[in-house]
């Protein structure tokens, strides 16, 4: 009986790893910040609470994901029609370990007979679209944005030269369905001294221009947040400003709690979520325009100097007579007339050697 149970165990394992193409996202990390998160073959939906039993505590997990794969593709479809989740259709569990490439776990308690969690699904985009209504659909996106992420917390304004939990947020968000083309930073290499929070409140366009040029962006954003703690560990109260330019144009805002220190990551990521939809719903009021000011300078015009003619050379002709009673003479004459100066050339014109030539 005991070695039945283990081995209901292992296959237990076995079907919740295949159940999905893996568990938590392994973020790449540095000193300063974390490498973004691609999502862009991925469709996710996130915040699926499942609270469910079973025989045993893999039982109930299992059964708790299977909920999830079911909840997160009809919620998925509802949003992506913009319908009430009852509309949506429904697939079988099949179908489903087939499109789902990952589930996420934002919050999970596990018990020996229960299971309770916070989940997110991921649908691979190309096997989804088909159930999803919406294969060959093209969704319009904005111009490359660089979005720089900056954190004021204490009095001090950081962006990626320290490592924070702001930056993090928008590492981790799903930027696949949002019509916002961001670039975004991860603090490896020349990011903490070109891209920080001093650089936001300079005016100059020549430096922004070559920061865009460097990072392949046409604009910028800049998404802000005023942290405030009551007390170390204690409840958190963040101000989310979305910016946008380099004159710092703000788009809008908007303010989040947490009750403890615990709950900062998911304020955060919540405030990524709703800044996203801040810039979303300005790129279609078409409030994104990019400044005239970051465009190239046009190049000088020349002064247009007045055409300068070659003087044209004046030549005057003489008729020169040389009377001589031999060919000699004549001669001698006719080398004397070129080797004079001034002299181009000397032309007889009627020779006459035993007289007037």
């Amino acid at each position: 009986m005991l070695v039945r149970r283990i081995a209901i165990s292992l296959m237990m394992l076995v079907a919740v790893a295949g159940l999905a193409g893996g568990l938590y996202a392994q973020l790449e990390t540095n000193d300063r910040g974390i490498a973004p998160l691609d999502s862009s073959n991925t469709l996710e939906i996130g915040g699926i609470h499942v609270d469910v039993g079973g025989p045993d505590a893999q039982s109930a997990r299992y059964a708790g994901w299977r909920i999830a794969q079911r909840e997160g593709f009809r919620k998925l479809w509802a949003k992506m029609h913009n319908a009430p989740v009852n509309q949506a259709p429904s697939l079988p569990d099949g179908t489903l370990d087939q499109i789902v490439s990952s589930i996420n776990v934002e919050r999970e308690q596990i018990g020996p007979n229960r299971y309770i969690a916070d989940l997110g699904v991921q649908f691979d985009r190309s096997k989804a679209a088909a159930f999803l209504g919406v294969e060959g659909v093209q969704v319009e996106r904005s111009m490359p944005m660089l979005l720089i992420p900056v954190i004021v917390s204490g009095g001090t304004a950081t962006t990626v030269e320290l490592k924070n939990a702001w930056q993090r947020a928008w590492a981790e968000f799903r930027t696949s369905q949002s019509p916002i083309d961001y670039v975004r930073i991860s603090g490896t290499g020349a990011d903490p001294l070109l891209i920080n929070a001093a650089q936001t409140r300079r005016p100059g366009r020549g430096w922004w221009r070559s920061l865009l040029e460097m990072y392949g962006a046409s604009d910028v954003l800049v998404a802000e947040v005023q942290l405030q703690r009551l007390y170390p560990g204690g409840p958190a109260r963040g101000r989310f400003i979305a910016r946008h330019g380099p004159d710092n144009e703000i788009i809008g805002g908007f303010t989040l709690t947490a009750a403890n220190g615990d709950g900062i990551p998911a304020m955060l990521a919540e405030g990524a979520r709703r800044v996203d939809q801040l810039y979303a719903q300005a790129l279609a009021a078409g409030q994104l325009t990019r400044d005239p000011s970051l465009n190239m300078p046009p190049p000088p015009v020349l002064p247009t100097l007045p055409e300068v003619k070659a003087p044209v050379p004046q030549f005057n002709s003489f008729q020169v007579q040389v009377s001589g009673k031999n060919v000699n003479f004549y001669n001698f004459a006719m080398a004397h007339l070129r080797t004079t100066p001034g002299i181009q050339s000397a032309t007889p014109q009627q020779i006459n050697p035993g007289g007037t030539s």
